[in-house]
């Protein structure tokens, strides 16, 4: 039994002529009769009745139907993964993500993505932005996820994927928990959780000491596990992206006067030939309905 002539059979059950089950599959009338008459012969048994042009379907080809079908839907379903393997040739994307970012709504794009294009294996890894950069100018990388501060130059290509604003966190208690925002003139002298591993860290501390705004670190890590803990544990009050705030039991106000927000972008390598994977993953990351 061929490929071929189950597909003629199956046209043939569908049209009840062999004319024109021989147009709708591309071949010759005589081509195909010969390939489904070798097909019975195979069998034993025959699959139509011939009346002239007419043809009707036997018991024995009836009760066939559902097993031919099954053929051909296998068939396709090898051919799309066959496909699907080289398109994206199972190379695994390289991922480099900024650590401060928050994991909930890039996770959520990456299983969208992961969902659309299951054939794609994903390799994720954190780090700096410096080092990000370092690792996607080197190979190491395909694409890096990180805010891009005063820019990358021209070395670097990137895509913006959305905004997200500063937020003070602190426990349900705090003497602050009533505004709706707060000024940075309102966290003088207060206790603080200071997040070592922002990239941003070093523009708040400039702010801080040209407005006179006095913040006491009373712990300090590059964990952004420790410092929501920290901050739940009443230790003091910490800087966060809003986006990167999980523990449900923090209050988060806007931080005003100033406003400090920061861009998170898709960073690749112009000019870098991109896998079919990757560029699927760029595809998406453009299209995709990010938050703000």
């Amino acid at each position: 039994m061929e490929m071929s002539q189950v597909r003629y059979v199956l046209a043939a059950i569908e049209a009840l002529n062999f004319t024109k089950a021989a147009a709708e599959c591309n071949v010759s009338q005589p081509a195909l009769t010969k390939a489904i008459k070798s097909l019975e012969n195979e069998l034993g048994a025959p699959l139509f009745y011939r009346e002239g042009k007419r043809v009707l379907l036997s018991e024995f080809g009836r009760s066939l139907l559902p097993h031919l079908q099954h053929i051909i839907q296998e068939a396709e379903a090898t051919r799309t993964l066959a496909d699907n393997f080289r398109l994206l040739d199972q190379v695994p994307i390289r991922l480099g993500i900024m650590s401060t970012i928050g994991h909930v709504r890039l996770s959520r794009f990456l299983a969208k993505f992961q969902k659309e294009f299951h054939g794609v294996d994903l390799e994720v890894s954190e780090a700096k932005v410096g080092d990000l950069k370092s690792r996607l100018a080197n190979g190491e990388l395909d694409l890096a996820v990180l805010n891009p501060l005063e820019g990358l130059g021209d070395f670097f290509r990137i895509h913006e994927l959305y905004k997200e604003r500063y937020v003070v966190i602190f426990p349900p208690d705090h003497r602050l928990a009533a505004a709706d925002a707060i000024r940075l003139g309102d966290l003088s002298g207060e206790p603080y959780v200071d997040r070592l591993s922002c990239e941003m860290r070093d523009m708040v501390m400039n702010v801080c000491r040209q407005t006179n705004v006095n913040l006491y670190a009373r712990f300090r890590s590059e964990r952004e596990d420790w410092v929501q803990s920290m901050v739940l544990a009443k230790i003091g009050f910490a800087f966060m992206p809003e986006y990167s705030v999980t523990s449900p039991e923090l209050l988060q106000r806007p931080l005003i006067e100033p406003s400090v927000t920061r861009t998170i972008c898709l960073a690749s390598v112009p000019g870098r030939q991109f896998s079919p994977a990757t560029a699927a993953m760029v595809r998406a990351a453009q299209n995709f309905d990010w938050p703000g």
